[in-house]
């Protein structure tokens, strides 16, 4: 990479200016396949088996001589090759809405503020905002650098992160790899530090676009819904080409018509064919993930959607996602004295513990705690010493697993010392000022005081240190304790309602943090979280077995004093249990733990790239409540899935049954491709849209998860879908053979069994609508795409009988009103025994269940 000399003034890009680049040098994004075009779309379509046997059929039927049933046949070709590229493209359009919002976030600064936008809308002279766990999102030269060290192992194999440092002096050009370079890669992590960057080079023009490097999503194997999806399709395929060619040699033996014969099992062959199950599959998840996420929730994996109706455990954290992330100081307590926010002045005593608060915090911070003690200084230390703009950070000390603070060491222009300031949890500044055991006990007795209340505290200490050979360990300064501070994080407004639902579900909720023990219960308790009295803190954990945690867990639903790590060991122990594992986590430790879980849910405000990428949703506003209205999307998603599904398994019952009955009674055709065609203008848009659409379940939150392994088709539901399949062939089967009997003649018989097939097939919608509900609710249920298809087909019936061509093409003839009527009201009265069925295996059921 050459950068040129920076050109973007600290403010940043116009949006203006961004605007123009992003036309005129094109999207931050590597070369990708390409997309779907109309074209494109049709020729997937046209491969379909059902097109190609409607095809086959219109050209038997010109070979045949009958022209207008071929027409017939071919226009039905195009309208539904017209439906389905509107369906596909519907679908396209979908997913580049999803892929646009899934994209990674960049915190970049334009006219003057800081602002997230996707990845792939960053431009040349955009200034990004860098922080440990960022992806970094094209090739950048350092403005600034504070302990900035990056991963660049994607661009060198090397797996050791490398020092940066910021520019200074001429343009430098150079390759990934290496210390203290002045330059951050697109795709590499930033793994420690803080840094503001220059973006030099865009996409295809940057490091990994010249490489070669494909940072696409990997191919990934299919989930459990779309194998069991294919397995059906196999297995009614195999069915029905069977029968159908079984059907060509009993037709042309029998009858000596062997392309009336083809024909026939033509007829019979896309009766069987269920070529829905993958449409409906594809449509469900498309358009279920747009729905998740117009509740400010992003899929980044389709499966997650199946998962999500079976989680059992959701841990969650506290800070940001039950509570707000807006932090204040509401109690301050030195030496036993204390202050509170209620107060309007802050006395003398309590300035030192402020000031070193504030030392301890980055200069423009981002935590909110940071945040809360800045806010505090700017309120009350203005215009005293106590504020130092101009002392100079020399050094520092960051978290880590064995001790739980952080210190910074400043270089004071007016001293000639330096001047250490730390801040951390209360029994790690004790133990980094060597407190003696009384002191620590009366420190932990205040500190559990304040946790009580729901308040995060933290200890403040300081230290002076002369010296130019830093120690390996801030534990090695000689600190003074000078207070305790409690912080308070208000628990979000829709918290304790979305906990309540999330437990009548039948979700055990736990929630993880790394708060004191006492201050994670109180707000356990405040979220209305199942209260066990155990609360289990990481040193706890550390002293457990893997079969011991397993045993502690169960009962167990804070965990306090949590290491990122040790949310692994969370995980795996639920998951051993048998438990379906959804897990929040925004850090880039959380990664391993948001990978290994079932369902891992980022964050999208607060999160860093790592643990977005790590994760299989990502939430937007960071809001618990979202992660409850994606369980219940997801769990109505699943059960319109079924519903769908079972709808098709008895739909194609009737339509296979009586293209095969008259040529095992040696009847007359009741069904030629033509009927079987305008059957599927019906059923394909009620499987895609008017199942999609369906409203939830009344109980759909008031009812555990269902498990994992419970495929699609269950047996019971195998056999609902069967019997309702043959209580309409057995109906309209029986009804036209009636009309036969009656002397009605063929053509009036076929027209009245196909309206009242029509009639049934509808009928088998509203049965299918809802598994509880009776059939004046599900009427009652909003769903306009119901009214709207049962509309349109009326219509085109009404246009097949009124217009004599197509009366011709359809071999109908008008049948008497009374005839009609009856047809009519056969759908009616299969739609109220089947209600009736329905009813009493749910009386059955909840009995059983009592």
């Amino acid at each position: 990479m050459s950068p040129d000399t920076p050109s973007s003034s600290p403010s940043g890009l116009s949006e203006s200016e961004a605007a123009a680049r992003l036309k005129h040098e094109g999207y931050n994004e590597l070369p990708q396949q390409r997309r779907r075009t109309l074209f494109h779309i049709a020729l997937e379509v046209l491969r379909e088996p059902m097109f190609q046997l409607l095809v086959a059929a219109g050209l038997i039927y010109l070979t045949l001589g009958d022209r207008g049933e071929a027409s017939m046949l071919l226009g039905f070709v195009a309208i539904t090759v017209t439906i389905s590229i509107a369906q596909e493209r519907r679908t396209e359009t979908v997913l580049e809405a999803l892929r646009d919002l899934t994209s990674p976030r960049a915190l970049v600064i334009r006219d003057g503020r800081r602002k997230r936008i996707a990845g792939r809308e960053v431009v040349r002279g955009d200034l990004l905002i860098l922080a440990e766990g960022d992806r970094i999102h094209a090739d950048a030269v350092l403005l600034s650098a504070n302990q900035l060290q990056t991963d660049e192992s994607l661009l060198t194999g090397e797996s050791a992160p490398v020092r940066k440092r910021e520019r200074a002096g001429a343009p430098v050009a150079a390759r990934p790899g290496g210390d203290d370079l002045p330059l951050v890669f697109a795709g590499t992590l930033v793994v420690r530090g803080q840094g503001t960057a220059e973006v030099v080079v865009t996409g295809e023009r940057s490091e990994i676009g010249k490489i070669g490097k494909s940072l696409g999503a990997i191919e990934s194997e299919p989930t459990p819904l779309h194998a069991e999806t294919r397995r059906l399709v196999r297995l009614f395929a195999t069915i029905g080409v069977s029968l159908s060619l079984v059907v060509v040699f009993l037709y042309g033996l029998t009858r000596g018509a062997w392309l009336d014969g083809v024909l026939a099992g033509i007829t019979l062959a896309m009766a069987m064919l269920p070529e829905e199950f993958p449409l409906i599959l594809t449509v469900f998840m498309v358009m279920g993930a747009w729905r998740i996420s117009r509740e400010r929730v992003l899929t980044r994996r389709s499966a997650t959607i199946e998962t999500l109706g079976a989680a059992t455990v959701l841990c969650t954290d506290k800070t940001g996602t039950l509570t707000e992330n807006r932090m204040a100081v509401a109690e301050i307590n030195v030496d036993g004295a204390i202050w509170t926010a209620a107060e309007r002045t802050l006395a003398e005593p309590f300035h030192a513990l402020l000031e070193y608060g504030i030392l301890a915090s980055e200069r423009d911070p981002f935590d909110p705690m940071e945040k809360a003690f800045h806010a505090l200084g700017q309120r009350f230390l203005i215009g005293t010493e106590h504020l130092h703009h101009t002392w100079v950070l020399a050094h520092e000390y960051g978290l880590s697993p064995d001790m739980l603070a952080m210190s910074h060491v400043w270089k004071a222009i007016d001293r000639p010392h330096y001047i250490i300031a730390a801040k951390g949890a209360p029994e790690a500044i004790a133990d980094l000022c060597h407190m003696p055991l009384d002191r620590l006990q009366a420190l932990r007795s205040a500190a559990d005081q304040m946790a009580s209340r729901g308040m995060r505290v933290l200890g403040v200490a300081s230290a002076a240190y002369e010296g130019d050979a830093w120690p390996g360990s801030q534990h090695d300064f000689d600190f003074r304790f000078l207070g305790l501070a409690g912080l308070v994080d208000p628990l979000r407004a829709t918290v304790p309602a979305a906990v309540a639902e999330c437990q009548s579900a039948g979700v055990n909720l736990v929630m993880i943090t790394g708060d004191h023990p006492a201050t994670a219960r109180a707000v356990a308790i405040e979220a209305g979280l199942r209260d066990s009295g155990n609360v289990l803190t990481g040193d706890d954990l550390a002293q457990l077995s893997d079969a011991e945690l397993q045993t502690r867990i169960a009962d167990t639903t804070v965990f306090a004093r949590i290491m990122p790590e040790q949310k692994l060991r969370i995980v795996d122990g639920y998951k051993a249990r048998g438990e379906i594992v959804a897990m929040t986590g925004d850090g880039v430790n959380d990664a391993p733990s948001l990978k290994a879980a079932h369902i891992g849910i980022a964050m999208g405000e607060r999160g860093t790239d790592v643990a977005r990428e790590a994760a299989s949703l990502v939430l937007l506003d960071d809001d618990f409540g979202s992660i409850v209205k994606a369980v219940r999307l997801g769990r109505r998603i699943f059960d319109n899935l079924r519903k769908a599904m079972a709808f098709i398994v008895a739909v194609h019952i009737p339509i296979a049954g009586l293209s095969l009955l008259p040529l095992l009674l040696g009847l007359p055709l009741i069904f030629t491709p033509v009927h079987i065609a305008f059957l599927q203008l019906v059923i394909d848009p009620v499987c895609a849209i008017v199942f999609e659409a369906e409203p939830e379940e009344e109980n759909v939150m008031r009812r555990p998860p269902r498990h994992r392994a419970t495929p699609l088709f269950t047996a019971a539901l195998m056999a609902w879908s069967t019997a309702q399949g043959l209580c309409v062939l057995l109906s309209v089967g029986a009804f036209y053979l009636t009309t036969l009997h009656l002397g009605f003649g063929e053509a009036v018989s076929r027209a009245a069994a196909f309206v009242a097939l029509v009639a049934c097939d509808f009928g088998l919608v509203l049965v299918n609508r809802t598994s509880t509900a009776s059939l004046a609710a599900t009427l009652r249920r909003p769903n306009r795409a119901f009214w709207q298809i049962l509309a349109t087909a009326t219509v085109l019936l009404a246009v097949a009988f009124a217009v004599p061509a197509l009366r011709a093409i359809f071999r109908f003839a008008l049948p008497p009103l009374p005839i009609l009527a009856a047809a009519i009201a056969l759908g009616i009265a299969v739609i109220l025994v089947l209600e009736s069925i329905k009813a009493v295996a749910d009386t059955a059921r909840r009995q059983h269940a009592a």
